[in-house]
């Protein structure tokens, strides 16, 4: 087993040449004598003090391990020498580590590490791809669904139970492969005979989350879903297995703690089943299933967190069949490394894709990161190229997003044309799966730190948060070598059809409405997927730790989130049909195809676009101008339309803030001695007071006032800015306080004083 030991053990007489080494330095340095001798029965080097102690050191330690011949072994001493089978007499060193991802040549994977409380089953996991044949329509609802009354376990009969598992309170403290340690319990329940006909339910595998299985009648089942590891929320993926199935019998699942008050299988969206024996059989994978949908409150009041449920009916294809169950297509930690051990083996692919370890996540999985470009011919035209950085899965639920990235890492290693001229122009920094831990695990939003990465890009916990801090710094200093066009990281939506991005609205009048460009050239080349409309470019103050806004903030003007939906389309001819995985892999060309549109060294699409934006952000103003019942006129003065939207938004969007609720009884007591001081305080309040209280709004007045003037003489030399549009641009961007029913009195009695 181990061909070095043997060879030790021929050639146990000949001289440690680090021993060796040893001892010339000690001696040279006065700590070695030279001369031996006798220490229980052995004949041992004389040493002074100082080298005495190194030594009796060492023997100590090769007393606690004399048991051990492998660690005694002076061959196998260094952990950086690495000794192939037939080859010992050269030994070669390691390669450095968190540096490169190692796929060994017999082709083996790094077994996914999983929190030691979780319990796992030795069964591998896998789905075979495939298309439907026949368009999948989404489900109409016919009014006569049953909402199923929860009954839970005291009435029911608890058919799979997994153990508790670590929720909000309790963290994340190691990891192993193949998670708890000792042997597997069999969870779901024993049946009784061949005529038993209660479903097996299973969850312990690679992004299964079930937590518990209650049969509520013969066959009807009760189902809760495991929250994120380490909180007690985010309940919305599930994915999990039955057996023992029976044909041509209606089942009902209703699962019973979403947390989510609005769902797409309120408007269509169905379940996807898989059948084991119609992949074996039939070669046919995932498929919409499933009637009398229904997604409702969960009437059951604890006084504590509402719930929601999902019901619907199904009936198995075949008896004795193994079926899965989930939200959306899986694609899991393994899947990925497949995947890229292909790349990798590949010996076109491997030239101008290099795979390295951008870290190691919490739990000790690697995060990969992958370099793809063309050699250049000069260093001058390599550092000229632009980066384009792409991401995925920081949201482990969201498995629509790695079938985009998948699509897209398909085309961009291909040997189409389209693809090497991309290639040649474009340095491409991909992380295809953010966070493996909660894919593993089966989290829908959180990583095993209980937090959604996509809130703390803004970060400097370097161990809590490796996986986007290393990404934040791996763009830090990408930005530092080159320009970097775009970034856009994929995600997926539960609440939303078709696919569309978000972005950031770019503050430099120069580049106005630049950032709408690729969006809009997407929903041109996926017309039937893609939707402009849905596309939002609202910084929210809520969204600040996010990746696209932290990256625009970095200096990246197209930063983008990608947000593709759970569902399906709503637009041309895929209307009211569901994504397939084809379709998602197909947005992946559609993103590379629209990059080469957005480059085109011919200005013609983007100039087209850039009219177009204006057009279209003309009649969104009057829209909303309309709907205040007011009228503007803004020819020609489109570029503070911006503004004028963003405010009219603001002010319709507007709502009174809620006061916080005082926490303390100190805080009760400091308002009661507040407002019962209030009246004598204002009785005898000094003039002078009042007067230096009153000069901060005296002096945002004058201020106001002197702005008015100067921007109202630049407009008056300006024939194409209208005296309405100033008025308008006054209230709106320079926030006068006036009531909305006053706007235009207020203005220009304003303006008509200052003529």
């Amino acid at each position: 087993m181990f061909p070095a030991l043997e060879t030790e053990r021929k050639q146990e007489t000949l001289p440690d040449p680090y021993e060796d080494f040893m001892y010339r330095h000690l001696q040279y340095y006065g700590y070695f004598k030279g001369n031996t001798t006798k220490t229980l029965g052995q004949v041992v080097p004389s040493f002074s003090f100082y080298g005495l102690f190194i030594f009796s050191l060492h023997i100590q330690i090769e007393a606690i391990s004399r048991d051990s011949l492998m660690l005694s072994s002076p061959l196998l001493r260094s952990r950086q020498l690495l000794f192939d089978e037939l080859d010992q007499v050269n030994p070669r060193l390691r390669e450095p580590r968190e540096l490169f991802a190692f796929f060994s040549s017999k082709g083996t994977l790094q077994a996914p590490r999983w929190p030691i409380e979780c319990e796992v089953i030795k069964e591998s996991i896998h789905h075979i791809e495939w298309v439907p044949p026949q368009p999948e329509y989404f489900y109409q609802p016919t009014g006569n669904e049953k909402l199923p009354e929860i009954v839970g376990e005291e009435k029911g009969t608890v058919v799979y139970h997994l153990n508790p598992v670590p929720t909000e309170g309790s963290y994340f403290t190691s990891s192993r492969v193949g998670g708890k340690r000792g042997i597997i319990k069999e969870l779901a329940v024993t049946l009784e005979g061949p005529e038993d006909d209660t479903l097996l339910f299973e969850s312990r595998f690679e992004s299964g989350n079930l937590q518990k299985a209650v049969q509520v009648d013969t066959y009807e089942y009760e189902l809760t879903l495991r929250t994120d590891l380490y909180t007690n929320k985010h309940t919305q993926w599930f994915y999990f297995r039955v057996q023992n199935t029976r044909k041509d019998v209606t089942y009902r699942f209703t699962i019973v703690n979403l947390l989510k008050p609005k769902s797409l299988y309120t408007v269509g969206m169905k379940p996807l089943m898989y059948s084991q024996l119609d992949a074996n059989i039939y070669n046919i994978g995932w498929r919409r299933e499933g009637n009398e949908i229904k997604y409702y409150k969960n009437n059951t009041d604890n006084g504590q967190q509402s719930f929601y449920c999902l019901t619907w009916t199904i009936q198995f294809p075949h008896d004795q069949d193994t079926c899965f169950f989930a939200h959306f297509y899986p694609y899991t930690y393994t899947d990925l490394q497949c995947y890229l051990l292909s790349v990798a083996k590949n010996p076109i692919q491997s030239q101008f894709c290099k795979l390295r370890t951008l870290c190691r996540s919490l739990a000790g999985n690697t995060v990969y990161l992958l370099t793809i470009t063309n050699p250049s011919p000069t260093p001058h035209e390599a550092a000229a190229k632009k980066a384009v950085v792409l991401s995925a899965r920081v949201h482990p639920g969201e498995s629509n997003a790695s079938w985009i990235m998948k699509g897209f890492l398909d085309f961009i290693l291909s040997n189409s044309p389209d693809a090497q001229l991309l290639r040649d122009i474009f340095v491409f920094k991909v992380v295809p799966m953010l966070n493996p831990d909660g894919v593993i695990v089966g989290n829908y939003r959180c990583s095993l730190a209980g937090r959604d990465l996509n809130r703390h890009y803004k970060t400097i916990l370097k161990e809590s948060f490796p996986c986007i801090w290393h990404t934040r710094n791996m763009i830090k200093r990408l930005l530092e070598e080159r320009e970097v066009l775009l970034y856009c990281d994929f995600h997926g939506h539960s609440r939303k059809n078709n696919i569309f991005l978000y972005g950031c609205n770019n503050n430099d009048r120069k580049y106005w409405l630049h950032e709408r460009v690729f969006p809009l050239m997407l929903s041109k080349n996926a017309p039937d997927k893609f939707s402009f409309h849905s596309c939002n470019f609202k910084v929210q103050k809520c969204k600040e730790g996010t990746g696209r806004v932290v990256m625009w903030r970095m200096g990246i003007l197209n930063s983008y989130t990608m947000e593709s939906t759970f569902s399906g389309s709503t637009l041309g001819d895929k209307r009211n049909i569901h994504f397939t995985i084809e379709d998602l892999k197909s947005l992946g060309y559609h993103v590379c195809d629209t990059l080469l549109d957005f480059c085109d060294p011919d200005k013609t699409k983007f100039t087209q676009c850039l009219a177009e934006l204006k057009e279209l952000l003309q009649q969104e103003i009057h829209k909303k101008f309309n709907e205040r019942g007011e009228e503007v006129n803004l020819e020609g003065s489109w570029t503070v339309s911006l503004y004028f939207l963003e405010q009219l938004n603001q002010k319709m969007m507007s709502k009174k803030k809620k006061k916080k609720p005082l926490q303390t009884r100190k805080q009760r007591n400091e308002l009661h001695q507040k407002n019962k001081l209030m009246p004598e305080f204002k009785l005898t309040e000094d003039a002078s007071v009042r007067k230096a209280e009153l000069a901060p709004t005296l002096q945002k007045q004058s201020t106001f006032y002197k702005t008015l003037e100067n921007f109202r003489s630049s407009a008056m030399k300006n024939e194409k800015l209208s005296l309405n549009s100033l008025i308008h641009f006054c209230y709106l961007y320079l926030l006068v306080p006036l009531e909305a029913g006053n706007i235009k009195f207020g203005v220009c009695v304003v303006v008509g004083g200052q003529h």
